[in-house]
């Protein structure tokens, strides 16, 4: 099949290139000549493990293409996935600008019949926006030429994706035409020869989906973040409350880790989009108020840590992050903690040697050049002559380090935990203070199995 994208950001690139993949033959359109020139030599833009490979092997192939020719991207492909970028606005509702200008494009430049997904995170309703603003531009041009719009939003993990393409979970279709649900069938064949994963619905129904999916995940993080608040007030650990609740298939283990707050591109968009939704029909979310009120507050939560430890006033003091992303396996910084608590800690006087293992570019980027703030090349590195260690991403290189040696490095072995990725008797018995969120010290473990505390 020939399959135009349009947008190369992290949703249309893995897209495209996934489609390739099994024999398609992809063009993928963007409006940055740079990004371009950077696809076409085999380059990515983002970080995303497995892509940069698949982009390449595929381009050298002759199935994936790109270009920034708006015509030639309407001729290319019978399908026309629009994958552009649905920034909040300041209301918190997503801006569909660039949405409608790509059905516009269309509009302006088809010829013959042409199915229009919507493959970007969009509120209710977007699909019969894109319809109208296509047809308002066939009308301008004198011409009748039958198209169809579809929704088919996203359901990839950043850091998975490509795996997530190729191996899904579901397929989501929204539509209300028999020859776009087969197209449809047509093109995802490949990724379900085993079983059918595929859902049809309609499409306001499918556009909901996809924002209930990720409100429903970010209402889960920002509970146990709150629990393991209440858990650490009162002398509990959230790691064994999470055991004993995840355990019911009910509930299940998925998305029950405390932590410092969640991140990125897509759960704090799409939580504020869906709340700005709900408002305009005169429906309220409290739920979702509490939700983004919650993991708010839990950004600051390792702050907070900081400033009960060692006071207010963090003038002089210097501190060793490791990890910057929002999540492991990928450069993404957007809404990532990390951005509060550096910004925090600098404010209140104190300097910052931080290291991730592929993100530091794009903080350098993200915080620009601000005193206080430097990068380490190399994990231990970060930790010279600091105060204390903050853990804000849980990569796998951090699983299992040295705590002996983090204790010599740091000027005082302390260690504050914002993903609760050691059991405590780990670093404790190398002589580390160890805070990490809601959970409880080795020492208070042990003093509770000899009776010596309630």
């Amino acid at each position: 099949m020939k399959i135009t994208v349009i947008g190369t950001g992290y949703v249309g690139l893995v897209t495209g290139t996934c489609l390739a993949e099994v024999g398609n033959e992809v063009l993928c359109l963007d409006v940055d000549p740079t990004k371009i020139e950077t696809l076409k030599a085999g380059g990515i833009p983002i970080y995303e493990p497995g892509l940069e490979d698949m982009v390449k092997r595929n381009v050298a192939a002759g199935r994936l293409h790109f270009t920034t020719d708006i015509e030639e991207s309407v001729k290319f492909g019978q399908i026309q996935f629009v994958a552009v970028g649905t920034p909040p606005d300041e209301d918190g509702s997503a801006d569909l600008q660039y949405v409608v200008a790509a059905a516009r494009n269309i509009g302006r430049h088809m010829t013959d019949y042409k199915l229009v997904v919507d493959k970007s995170t969009v509120p209710v309703g977007t699909a019969d926006k894109v319809k109208a603003a296509l047809q308002e531009e066939l009308t301008k041009r004198g011409v009748a030429i039958e198209f169809n719009v579809a929704s088919n939003p996203e359901f990839l993990k950043e850091g998975a994706a490509v795996e997530d393409f190729m191996k899904p979970d579901r397929i989501v279709i929204g539509t209300d035409s028999e020859r776009a649900t087969a197209l449809l069938r047509q093109l995802y064949a490949p990724f379900q020869r085993n079983r059918d994963r595929l859902t049809v619905m309609d499409v306001k129904s499918a556009e909901l989906t996809k924002y209930a999916a990720n409100a429903m995940l970010a209402t889960r993080i920002s509970f146990m973040n709150e629990l393991a608040v209440l858990a650490e007030k009162l002398g509990a650990d959230i790691e064994q409350v999470r055991h004993g609740i995840g355990s019911d298939p009910r509930i299940g283990y998925h998305f029950l880790y405390a932590g410092c707050g969640y991140g990125g591109s897509c759960f704090p968009k799409d939580v504020q989009a869906l709340r700005r939704t709900a408002q305009e029909n005169g429906i309220p979310l409290r739920v979702l108020d509490a939700v983004e009120e919650a993991n708010d507050a839990q950004k600051q939560i390792l702050v907070n840590k900081l400033i009960a430890r060692l006071g207010p006033d963090l003038k002089g003091k210097r501190f060793a992050m490791w990890g910057l992303a929002f999540k492991p396996n990928t450069d993404d910084m957007r809404e990532a903690p990390s951005r509060v608590i550096v910004s925090e800690l600098l404010r209140r006087g104190a300097t910052v040697n931080a290291y991730d293992p592929v993100a530091m570019h794009e903080a350098g980027r993200v915080f620009g050049r601000v005193q206080g703030l430097s990068f380490a090349d190399k994990a231990m590195a970060a930790l010279a002559d600091a105060d204390a260690l903050v853990i804000v991403t849980e990569w796998k290189e951090f699983r299992s380090p040295d705590f002996t040696a983090i204790r010599a490095a740091l000027r005082q072995p302390v260690v504050f935990d914002g993903r609760n990725m050691y059991a405590p008797e780990l670093p404790e018995s190398a002589g580390i203070e160890y805070h990490a969120i809601g959970r409880l010290t080795a020492a208070a473990h042990a003093a509770r199995a000899q009776g010596k505390i309630a």
